[in-house]
């Protein structure tokens, strides 16, 4: 008489997070579809990208009910990581900017 350890979770918040990526895939579309341009398009896009991606990681990947160390030690460093990239294209803008203003002298 063994019993399988673990958690069974509600089908239906499985659909209802379905649904919802469905929903934010189609205002990542429509987003092209209206000919938004500049920032606010790319902010549009990165915010239902991340929005995905952190509904996907927390419900399908089992996330949302994980430990909080675990949760530390897989999301702390690729924030990390984001970070760094940060400091990487402020550091490089810097320098791009640097160099035009020496060079047109």
């Amino acid at each position: 008489m063994s019993q399988a350890e673990g958690q069974q979770h509600p089908l239906k918040i499985y659909l209802w997070i379905w649904l919802l990526l469905f929903v934010l895939s189609t205002f990542s579309y429509l987003v092209d579809y209206f000919h938004l341009h500049g920032m606010l398009r790319w902010s549009l896009i990165i915010i239902f990208m991340l929005l995905k991606a952190g509904f996907i990681v927390a419900i399908f990947m089992h996330m949302a009910w994980e430990r909080l160390a675990l949760k530390f030690a897989i999301l702390i460093p690729p924030l990390c990581l984001l970070i760094l990239i940060g400091f990487m294209a402020i550091e490089g803008d810097y320098t791009f900017l640097t160099r035009g203003t020496a060079f047109l002298r």
